[in-house]
């Protein structure tokens, strides 16, 4: 338990600094991405939460024979649509597609949470349909949402879109690999394991996504502010 525990207090470390780094960053944005920025400081900022309750000991239920971190579902049910809508609002997606993409996410999580409280076979079942709609996710995000993306935005932004796409896609197909491996699926993992490789993706997507973004509209915002230079001088 002071492994998990160490794990944890780490976790919380990884958020706080992410979080400083991205509220930071609010004033270098350009003005017009900043509402839209402001979801990316809030994706660290709620896991600060539930990292500070799940290292001092609070937010986990036992459920067949193993510990089950309530909060960090909360937290990955409430951050990973922010992530998706951020995406959705960077690619200029309609509002039929943002709804469907965020709400597919967040039922990605119900039915991840549902499987890891209820016994075999029923547990596996819930995965499944949590994998599914994780598929529809995914779609959606590198069809409807690409197709937007490539229609509304500079072959910059669009650049930008896909790796940040890319990058949260295959960051998160890691999640359903340690649940299944383990105490709620096989039981190949141990805890602590588990919990080292959770903690280390959860700072690695949260964290990484927000800094990445965040360069990027560094620079977009740079690269505007220099096409305009000439025209201001040519209007002189």
């Amino acid at each position: 338990m002071a492994t998990i525990t160490t794990w944890f207090t780490l976790g919380l470390l990884g958020e706080l600094l992410g979080t400083a780094v991205l509220a930071y960053g609010y004033t270098l944005v350009p003005e017009e991405t900043r509402k839209r920025y402001l979801l990316l400081i809030a994706i660290p900022g709620i896991a600060i939460v539930a990292y500070a309750l799940m290292a001092l000991g609070f937010g986990s239920i036992q459920s067949e024979g193993h510990a089950v971190y309530v909060v960090r579902y909360v937290d990955w049910l409430l951050t990973t649509p922010l992530n998706v809508w951020f995406l959705a609002l960077l690619a200029g997606a309609s509002r039929e597609d943002t709804v469907k993409l965020v709400v597919l996410q967040a039922l990605t999580i119900v039915f991840g949470f549902a499987g890891a409280v209820t016994a075999s076979p029923v547990s596996y079942l819930m995965f499944a349909i949590g994998a599914a709609l994780f598929g529809g996710v995914i779609y959606l995000l590198y069809r409807n949402i690409a197709v937007a993306a490539k229609s509304t935005l500079s072959d910059i932004e669009v650049s930008l879109y896909r790796t940040l796409r890319n990058f949260v896609v295959v960051l998160w197909l890691v999640y359903p690999v340690v649940w299944l491996l383990g105490a709620a699926g096989v039981g190949l993992m141990d805890v602590e394991t588990a919990t080292l490789v959770v903690v280390y993706l959860d700072v690695v997507t949260k964290v990484g996504f927000g800094v990445i973004a965040l360069l990027a509209m560094i620079d977009l915002g740079s690269a505007g502010e220099t096409a305009e230079e000439p025209t201001a001088v040519a209007g002189d």
